[in-house]
């Protein structure tokens, strides 16, 4: 990702590696994400609060492999980094799965648009979440 960044145009190539890394493995896993919740509310009719919350749990587990050896590099102890995660990961998804997510679904907004700006905020949150308190080096 490093020698990506570098090449990048109009100043981006001073953002740091791991934020493009993000970008590709939560870009991913919130497509499997997205896969899920389909499946599983329009074929498998499951209530929506239901299908976010199966769909989500899946996704954060991979996002949690993927970002802990591919992104991050973490050698830290799983165990500390688990517990944090999983406080990061209640936090994100009560107020901006849930709360944005269905919220806008229950104001009649259509449920992959409602869930595309969940996304899109709790982007933003676990990035720095994931920077700065889960997976922060002992350098920092």
């Amino acid at each position: 990702m490093a020698a990506v960044v570098r090449r990048l145009p109009w100043g981006l190539s001073r953002l740091p590696a791991s934020l493009l890394g993000f970008v590709v493995i939560n870009g991913f896993t919130f497509g499997v994400d997205l896969a899920l919740l389909t499946g599983l509310r329009s074929w498998a009719r499951l209530p929506l609060w239901l299908a976010i919350t199966l769909a989500y749990a899946a996704a954060f587990g991979l996002s949690y492999v993927l970002n802990r050896t591919l992104n991050f590099r973490s050698h830290g102890e799983v165990g500390p980094q688990v517990a944090k995660y999983v406080g990061v990961i209640v936090v994100n998804y009560l107020v901006w799965i849930l709360g944005v997510g269905a919220g806008l679904g229950a104001l009649g907004v259509e449920y992959h648009l409602s869930r595309v700006v969940a996304g899109a905020c709790e982007g933003v949150y676990m990035y720095c979440a994931l920077r700065w308190f889960v997976f922060r080096s002992s350098r920092e």
